[in-house]
């Protein structure tokens, strides 16, 4: 029962936009570089806004990149570093190789955040700012962005391999994935909802679409033309047929009609507690906005280093 409270307590703490203890002691704050880098923000977001005008699906993949990033060790960008003698990063590792783009986005945003403020900015707070400016570009919410987060001087491909939920998981393993972070049901299926942007591979949705029987069948036959039982792995599909480049609940309407791409996607609704959630935001776009929103102060809030601890990358691509 203390445990439960002690919980509560923090999730309401967190979610008061309060400021939130990092892994080693310190504070994140949406004003950290009021003082060291005050037009953080206006270039992150005039970065994201050029990345985005040359290629729309960017945004789903900066949103992406956030996402995995904080699910690996907490949100502290190491799914930038590359291979080096010491390690094995986590670019290769089979939930993001060949699939993780926008890496050069950041290195962008870093560069000019290099020469406004040399040594300032961390890449795990780059990504954090770009992500929230991605959803909001695409017409999405936005939501308050706490920063200063440190950057690994590490990372781990065994990590990434073992906490990144895969695309052909239930929902009892997806569940267990997002509370592993400490995120919710709830959690779980509001940020799903950012699959109602971007693209992915016939090959990471092939099962679904050729053995699973929660699908509708004049859908599947549709993708089956264009992804076969075999080959043709790296044909790409829209996540969502309708608004594919919009941030919007259609996604959560497409589950309604068991047309949900990923077989992780159709299980939020296949008859478990997940589905009331689908059904609300499916309604309303406005209760998707306000959970996604909370939900994706969470995901950033995962352990993040903070103090001492960590560094400020010059090169997010490698250790100083």
């Amino acid at each position: 029962m203390a445990e439960a409270c002690s919980l509560l307590l923090l999730l309401v703490f967190v979610l008061s936009g309060a400021p939130v203890e990092g892994r080693h002691g310190s504070k994140l704050s949406q004003n950290y570089y009021k003082s060291t880098c005050p037009e953080v923000f206006s270039i992150v977001q005039a970065e994201v806004e050029a990345a985005l005008n040359k290629e729309r699906r960017m945004g789903a993949s900066l949103l992406r990149l956030h996402f995995h990033d904080c699910f690996v060790n907490g949100c502290d960008g190491s799914i930038f570093l590359d291979d080096n003698a010491t390690f094995i990063g986590e670019k290769t590792a089979p939930p993001n190789v060949n699939s993780t783009r926008g890496f050069n986005v950041v290195d962008d945003i870093k560069a000019r955040l290099e020469d406004a403020c040399p040594g300032v900015v961390s890449c795990a707070d780059i990504l954090a700012i770009a992500a929230r400016d991605s959803t909001v570009i695409l017409g999405g919410p936005s939501w308050k962005v706490k920063l200063g987060r440190k950057d690994a001087t590490t990372a781990s491909n065994a990590a990434a391999t073992e906490f990144i939920p895969r695309p052909n998981l239930n929902i009892s393993a997806l569940l267990s994935s997002f509370d592993t972070q400490g995120l919710s049901l709830k959690d779980l299926v509001a940020l799903s909802g950012a699959h109602t942007i971007g693209l992915v591979k016939c090959e990471t949705f092939r099962a679904h679409i050729h053995n699973d029987s929660n699908i509708d069948p004049t859908f599947a036959k549709s993708l089956q033309r264009k992804c076969p039982r075999a080959g043709k792995d790296n044909i790409h599909q829209q996540l969502d047929l309708q608004t594919p480049t919009s941030f919007d609940n259609s996604y959560f309407k497409n589950l309604l009609k068991k047309k949900g791409l990923l077989r992780s996607d159709q299980e939020l609704f296949s008859g478990t507690s997940a589905d009331s959630l689908v059904k609300k935001y499916a309604a309303d776009s406005s209760e998707f906005f306000k959970h996604f929103s909370k939900s994706m102060i969470k995901l950033g809030n995962i352990k993040p280093i903070t103090g001492s601890s960590g560094k400020i990358r010059i090169n997010c691509r490698k250790v100083n």
